[in-house]
C-alpha cells in the first residue's frame, strides 16, 4: 500500500502566495478597466450630450444667479431644433465680451483643472461664452415696444412678466426701441435682467449686427445644478410664445437692426 504524504503548512503557504498575488493583480486590473470605461463615458457625454457651465454675471437674473452651475443639452440645436424662449449658451459671435486675461495658475493646478473640465467634473469657465434667452428665430420680425411696453414677435405681443427682471416702476421691456428681422441661420437673444444685459440689442455694431449664428450655439441650458437651493429645471415658457406664426424666410444679408446704446452687463 502506497502512502501519500500531505503537504506541510509551509508548502501550503507557499502555494497561496502566488494565488493571492494573482488575485490582487486581477482586482487592480479590473479596477483600472472600470476607471477607464467611466472616464471614456464621461468624455463622450461631455462631448456629445451635456456640458457644465457656471454663470459669471447677473444678466439672466432672476432666472439664473451669479455663480450658478448649469447643465447644457448639446443635442440642441444640432439634433433637436431650438424654440423661442429657450435659454442657450453660445460662443461669442465677435466682440460681445471684452478681452480678458487668463488667470495665472501653477502647472499642477492647471493640469488638474484641465483634466476635470475634460471629463465634465468641473464647470467650464465660459470666458468666451454667453447665455441668453432666444426671442427671435430665423425669419421672425421682432419689435419693441408697443404702448404697453411689450415686445412683439411676428405681430403677437408677449407677456414676459413670468421671467423678466425690470427696474421698479418700469414697464417697458427694453430701454431701447428696436425693429428687426432675424436673418437665416441666426437668432435674436436677450437677457432676462433686461436693463442689465448686453445682448443682441447692444451688439449691432459688431460682426453679425447683434444676431447669433446658430452654429455658435453650444446647447440649451436645462438644469441648475448648484448651489443646491437653486436646483431647478429651466423653463422656456412656451405659453409666452404660443400662437406666434412662423416668420417669413429671411436672407443672410438682412437689414441692420435699429437700436443704440450698450448694456452694463454681459
Amino acid at each position: 500500500m502506497t502512502e501519500t504524504s500531505l503537504p506541510s503548512r509551509a508548502e501550503e503557504a507557499d502555494d497561496q502566495r502566488p494565488r493571492r498575488s494573482r488575485s490582487a493583480w486581477l482586482f487592480l486590473r479590473d479596477l483600472l478597466i472600470i476607471f477607464l470605461i467611466a472616464l471614456l463615458a464621461s468624455v463622450l457625454i461631455k462631448t456629445f450630450l451635456v456640458r457644465s457651465f457656471y454663470i459669471p454675471s447677473g444678466s439672466m437674473e432672476n432666472t439664473l444667479q451669479i455663480d450658478d452651475r448649469i447643465l447644457v443639452n448639446q443635442l440642441e440645436p444640432n439634433v433637436m431644433p431650438l424654440s423661442r424662449g429657450d435659454v442657450v449658451v453660445f460662443k461669442d459671435p465677435g466682440g460681445w465680451l471684452p478681452p480678458t486675461a487668463e488667470p495665472q495658475k501653477n502647472p499642477l493646478a492647471a493640469a488638474i483643472d484641465w483634466v476635470l473640465e475634460g471629463v465634465g467634473l468641473a464647470a467650464d469657465d465660459a470666458n468666451d461664452h454667453l447665455i441668453k434667452r432666444v426671442i427671435g428665430l430665423p425669419g421672425d420680425h421682432v419689435v419693441c415696444c408697443n404702448a404697453l411696453g411689450q415686445m412683439s414677435v411676428n405681430g403677437v405681443p408677449l407677456d414676459e412678466t413670468a421671467y423678466l427682471k425690470l427696474p421698479d416702476g418700469v414697464s417697458a421691456v427694453s430701454q431701447e426701441p428696436f425693429d428687426i428681422t432675424v436673418p437665416e441661420n441666426s437668432l435674436w437673444v436677450m437677457g432676462d435682467n433686461r436693463y442689465n444685459s448686453a445682448d443682441s440689442r447692444f451688439n449691432q455694431d459688431k460682426p453679425g449686427n447683434g444676431f447669433v449664428p446658430e452654429g455658435n450655439v453650444v446647447g440649451r441650458a436645462i438644469l441648475v445644478t448648484w448651489p443646491a437651493d437653486h436646483w431647478t429645471w429651466l423653463d422656456n415658457y412656451g405659453d409666452v410664445f404660443s400662437g406666434i406664426p412662423d416668420g417669413a424666410p429671411a436672407e443672410v444679408g438682412a437689414p441692420k437692426p435699429t437700436s443704440a446704446g450698450a448694456g452694463p452687463d454681459e
